[in-house]
Parts: structure tokens; C-alpha cells; sequence
């Protein structure tokens, strides 16, 4: 595929590429990579296995850049071979901005942000509606609308890959009840718009002081208020609540230039979106944090889990009792109190569990990772029948581990890999259950499978 790249970047500057840099994923199976040229002539080359998906976003590139709004212009495609050539945007996000700023604001809210925001809001209409009336929502990927039947894969996402895999407790019969009433009170609105699907900060480019968008390739025709909804809840842009309502205004101030809208309904019916974008986006941080092993996904979930208490504060927007029941244990597990967010601890521990079979869990942090403790060899209390269902806080297994010395030889590989016998293992867990502030989810989580996981071999190292 690199090949490709390289060929078309010859079609497009005349010249071969004198460097090609690996560029950051974002979480789907797309890759890309930067070519530059020799005299500083750039574009980012895309590679798309899924050749609906490209077809789908280099459709909708047109016709947005058709209709004067800010996209990439595409350079030059093989469609044959999944790769094409993009306008470079340069690395800077909306989010990396906000980042950059907090670092220097003491406010909650950059002031400086308020403004960009703004006007991320104002062009968000003219893609729903200008951009809305030219796309071919025939070749829309993979569903041409967001109708009932993408409603509850969205919910279904939510409780499978987060639900399950953070062991939060439902009654399926009465979550899938309340799926079916969300989803009925959701197909109310008006889903006549182009719906862009990923709507938030990271999908917000900053050149020269200029916004630019990308990642549409979901979009499809559905409701205004999706959209809106997906930036104003972007779980680590932690919007004010005041800040919130401000954009929602000034979002209806620049939609009613383009369309009738009726507030009232649209606020009703705008709380019911912000409910499935948040369990949509969770059930993205839960695949690819629990299942893929991608631990900076699961650092959004507290931010999301604050999110849902704030709903949960002023009530849900129609009767859905099991999700509330969900969300409640959501917010016990994943979302601090505020008196432990203000405790700011200095040191925070971050707790994993892998499979060697798997592979190492992913250096987030860029430094070479931490200490993995590899107790597969040692006295394991869950391969005992009498202690199934109990964990390393138990008193019969405490007692068990007791009669094994508890100085062992430790030993040290190139990746920082220490030997400890079972019984320090289990005080280092038992030390992170209570100290753990930012993922108190994550600790509740291994608190509730610690039983499940020490009795299954084939899962590795603990």
C-alpha cells in the first residue's frame, strides 16, 4: 500500500516523497501517514481497507467542497487499491488546542476556546443542511439513516461492550424494553439532515487559525440534534453546564437562519440524543478499551460517567427506569465524588490485567511502561474449588496465601518484568483497590472478576 502512496504523491507534486512519518490512529482500521516532499510539499495518504466506507467519504468530500464547506481536498485516489492522498490539515486538533489552553487557564473553561467553539457551532447547520440536500445518501455507510435499526445497534454497543465488560449488573428484559421506548421517543424528529455522525473535538482540525472537518465517512441522513449533542457531551472536552446551553442557543440561533425549528420540541427531544451518543460513545470506550486493550480509551469513561450523573441530576427525559438503574451504578463505579477529585492525590496507579498470549498492554504514556507482576507460577487460590467466588480480600484465601513464604526471588527483563509471589501481588491489588482516584470504575471492575480471573489459566499473568 505504501507503494500506492508513493505513486500517487509522484501524480500529485511531480516528485517522490523524502520522508513518510507514521500519523496517529483513530481508533477504526484506517491508517495514515504523512509523505513530504523534498521541497516541503505535504499530504496525508490514507490507507481504507473497507471500500465502502472510502467510497462514503470521498462522495460526501465532494459535495461538501461543492458547497464551500471547510473539508480536506482529496488529491488523488486508487480506489482498486483503498488509498488516497489528502489535503494536509497539519496535527493540530480542537481538543489539542483546549488542552494547550488549560494548561494556562486557571479558568474552567478557557475564555480564549469560547469564541472557536462558536464557531464550530455555527458551521455545524450548514453540513446538516446545506451539505444535507446534496449528498447521496444512497452510498451512506453502513446505514443509509440513522433509523431505529442503527438506534439500537448503538444501544446494543453500549451494553455489550460496556455494560458486560465492566461487569455494570442489568436485567436484559427491561433494558431491552427501555431501548425500544428511547429508541420510539428518538424517531420523533425530523431525520431529513445529513447526520455527520462523529461530531466532536478530535474531529476538528486547526490550521492557521482556521477550522476544518473531517471523519464524516459515517454520516448519514438522520436528526438535527445527533450532531449538536456529540460536541457538546465530547466526554474529555469537559464543557461547562453554562457553556453548554450557551452553544445549544447559539447552535438554534444559526440552524433558524437556515430552517423553521420549533425550540421547545427540539430541546425535548435533543435530551433523548444526548442520551444515546453518550451510550454510544461509551460502548466505544469499553471495545476498545476492555476488549482491544487499549487503556487511553477508558480514560474518557469518568468524564462520561459525570456527564450521566448531571442527567441523572435533573431527571432523564422520558420513564426509562432500568437505564436509569444502569446509569446509577455507571456513575458509583466510574464518576469520583467531588470532594475525592479535589483531593488530587500525587501519585496515581494505574491497574491493568493481560494475557501474555496478547501481548504487552499498550505504552500510553510513551516512557516504556510500568511493572507487570507475573504470578502465573506461583500458588494460585483460584484453581481451588472452595475458593471460587472469593478474592484476594477474603479471609480464607488470605489464610491460604499466609502458608507460603512470602520473600521470592524476583527477577527483572528488559521490560521491567518482576517475579512476586501471589500473596505481595495480592496487597499490591488490595493497596490499588483504595487508592486509585482517576479509573474508580476500573478498580470496582477488577474487585467484581478478580474470582472469575484467577481460576481461568489461560489468561496469563495477573
Amino acid at each position: 500500500m505504501q507503494e500506492r502512496l508513493i505513486q500517487l504523491f509522484r501524480d500529485s507534486f511531480g516528485v517522490s516523497p523524502s520522508a513518510i512519518l507514521e500519523m496517529a490512529g483513530d481508533g477504526s482500521t484506517r491508517s495514515y501517514r504523512r509523505l513530504v516532499g523534498p521541497d516541503g510539499q505535504s499530504a496525508v495518504g490514507a490507507v481504507g481497507p473497507d471500500h465502502e466506507e472510502n467510497r462514503a467519504f470521498l462522495s460526501f468530500t465532494e459535495v461538501f467542497r461543492d458547497a464551500g464547506l471547510p473539508v480536506p481536498a482529496v488529491l488523488a485516489v486508487d480506489a482498486e487499491a483503498g488509498v488516497y492522498l489528502l489535503e494536509d490539515l497539519g496535527d493540530t486538533t480542537l481538543f489539542d488546542a483546549l488542552e494547550e489552553e488549560r494548561t494556562s487557564s486557571a479558568e474552567a473553561f478557557p475564555p480564549p476556546m469560547v469564541e472557536l467553539y462558536r464557531r464550530v457551532v455555527a458551521w455545524l447547520p450548514r453540513f446538516q443542511v446545506e451539505g444535507g440536500r446534496r449528498v447521496d445518501y444512497s452510498i451512506a455507510y453502513p446505514r443509509h439513516a440513522f433509523d431505529r435499526q442503527s438506534i439500537l445497534w448503538d444501544l446494543n454497543y453500549f451494553k455489550y461492550h460496556f455494560l458486560k465488560l465492566a461487569h455494570i449488573p442489568f436485567n436484559e428484559a427491561r433494558l431491552e424494553a427501555d431501548f425500544t421506548t428511547l429508541a420510539s421517543f428518538l424517531l420523533q424528529a425530523d431525520a431529513e439532515y445529513f447526520l455527520y455522525r462523529d461530531f466532536q473535538s478530535r474531529n476538528i482540525m486547526l490550521r492557521d487559525g482556521e477550522l476544518w472537518f473531517i471523519d464524516y465517512q459515517g454520516g448519514r441522513k438522520g436528526a438535527l440534534q445527533y450532531d449538536i449533542a456529540s460536541l457538546l457531551y465530547d466526554a474529555k472536552a469537559d464543557l461547562p453546564e453554562e457553556l453548554r446551553e450557551e452553544l445549544l442557543a447559539h447552535y438554534m440561533d444559526c440552524l433558524g437562519r437556515l430552517v423553521p425549528i420549533e425550540r421547545d420540541s427540539f430541546r425535548e427531544l435533543y435530551a433523548g440524543f444526548v442520551l444515546v451518543r453518550i451510550m454510544q460513545a461509551m460502548g466505544a470506550y469499553g471495545y476498545r478499551g476492555f476488549f482491544e486493550r487499549k487503556p487511553r480509551f477508558l480514560r474518557s469513561v469518568p468524564y462520561a460517567a459525570r456527564n450521566i450523573r448531571r442527567l441523572l441530576d435533573v431527571g432523564l427525559p422520558l420513564r426509562l427506569p432500568e437505564i436509569d438503574t444502569v446509569f446509577r451504578h455507571v456513575v458509583g463505579d466510574w464518576a469520583p465524588d467531588v470532594h475525592e477529585r479535589q483531593a488530587g492525590l500525587g501519585l496515581t496507579v494505574r491497574l491493568y490485567s493481560f494475557s501474555y498470549r496478547r501481548g504487552y498492554p499498550e505504552d500510553a504514556a510513551g516512557h516504556g511502561g510500568g511493572f507487570v507482576l507475573d504470578c502465573r507460577a506461583l500458588p494460585n487460590p483460584g484453581r481451588e474449588t472452595r475458593f471460587q467466588g472469593l478474592s484476594g480480600r477474603d479471609c480464607a484465601v488470605v489464610d491460604f496465601l499466609d502458608r507460603f513464604p512470602e520473600d521470592s526471588t524476583a527477577r527483572c527483563t528488559s521490560r521491567s518484568v518482576w517475579l512476586v509471589t501471589w500473596r505481595r501481588a495480592s496487597q499490591t491489588l488490595a493497596c490499588a483497590f483504595t487508592t486509585v482516584k482517576e479509573w474508580p470504575g476500573l478498580a470496582t471492575t477488577l474487585r467484581r472478576t478478580a474470582a472469575d480471573g484467577c481460576h481461568d489459566p489461560s489468561r496469563g499473568a495477573r
